[in-house]
């Protein structure tokens, strides 16, 4: 079955479907994989800059990471 053939299908099965919560789905089904390819450039963004962080020293000690959790929580 080709690709114009299973979006036929599928869009005559959402025509038929009156579940709310099913057609819920199928959107963010339908959102998330479109989302995907973002998301993952922002995570491999993120661990570039984590790695280029390591490497330049610009890290925190545990004891910086406690200080600033227990600010943070006001202990």
């Amino acid at each position: 079955m080709g690709a114009i053939n299973i979006k036929e299908e599928i869009r005559s099965l959402i025509e038929k479907e009156n579940d709310h919560h099913v057609l819920e789905l199928i959107k963010n089904l339908l959102t998330k994989s479109s989302l995907e390819p973002i998301l993952k450039e922002k995570l491999t963004s993120r661990a570039l800059n984590a790695e280029k962080n390591i490497r330049e020293g610009e890290v925190y000690t545990r004891e910086e990471v406690e200080k600033k959790l227990e600010n943070s929580l006001g202990i």
